[in-house]
């Protein structure tokens, strides 16, 4: 099992630690890629227009001016990096070892600069969205699928993919294996079932901790609907684009606080 996930837009910056390394994060094949994205990105963060460009607020000057640097910058494993609804909610500190091992293992982040990354690889914080488009290399999500797609076609194989991303970052690669299942998550309102933001990335996050958590991997669409159902609300749909997992939560719905493990200073 495979679980794509997408960035946060926020991230969590390091005081301490060594920068990261090109050579050390997972899909090495895409390498010369990721170089060629973050040169344009640092072209583009040093012009006047960057804000614009990057479709960020006055308030994200700082961060924009940080991808200047992003070589030099301490570097933290993505899961310490990456924060925001979607991940407080996967509660990667709280899993145990094994868990964690397997989300290590199992875990892709689609990201507008590294292009696929692994919990386990040291990244700096970075101001990218997969939406942006660079002069060089135009709209990200479609240089990316170009670059990227037979190498995660590669790493998945024939496994389930649980595809908790958003539809922006969706656009960059989409699974050829024909064993895919999207996550889609609904709340009644008025007795009608809406897509709400904030509660679909928190589900979406309580998904990926709960697969994570279980002692059997699901191998295809109907085993992963057995399992979340003993949790959920929860049915399979399937059109034109692939088969979706819809999750539909009450109206009352709550979001779930995880008690988070006493942070740890990046190394």
């Amino acid at each position: 099992m495979l679980i794509l996930l997408p960035p946060s837009e926020g991230k969590t910056a390091h005081t301490s630690g060594t920068p990261f390394s090109f050579n050390e994060l997972s899909f090495p094949e895409l390498g010369e890629f990721r170089s060629e994205v973050l040169a344009a990105l640092q072209k583009v963060s040093a012009r006047s227009d960057a804000m614009d460009t990057l479709a960020v607020g006055a308030s994200l000057a700082g961060e924009v001016e940080r991808n200047l640097n992003l070589q030099q910058e301490p570097a933290a494993k993505a899961h310490d990096i990456y924060s925001g609804v979607l991940y407080e909610a996967l509660g990667y500190s709280t899993l145990t070892a094994q868990q964690q091992q397997l989300a290590d293992e199992s875990v892709i982040v689609i990201s507008g600069l590294w292009g696929a990354v692994k919990f386990k690889d040291r990244i700096p914080p970075y101001r990218l969205s997969m939406s942006v488009k660079l002069d060089e290399l135009g709209k990200l999500a479609s240089w990316w699928k170009k670059r990227m797609s037979a190498v995660l076609d590669q790493a998945a194989g024939n496994q389930l993919i649980v595809d908790a991303r958003s539809s922006t970052y969706s656009a960059a690669y989409k699974p050829a294996n024909g064993n895919v299942v999207a996550v889609n998550v609904f709340q009644l309102r008025n007795g009608t079932p809406k897509v709400v933001s904030h509660f679909a990335k928190h589900t979406r996050g309580e998904v990926a901790r709960f697969l994570l958590q279980q002692t059997v991997e699901p191998a295809t669409a109907q085993e992963l609907l057995d399992l979340v159902q003993g949790r959920w609300d929860a049915s399979l749909v399937e059109d034109k684009k692939g088969v979706a997992l819809n999750i539909l939560l009450p109206e009352d719905h709550q979001f779930t606080t995880l008690k988070k493990a006493p942070e740890m200073s990046a190394v």
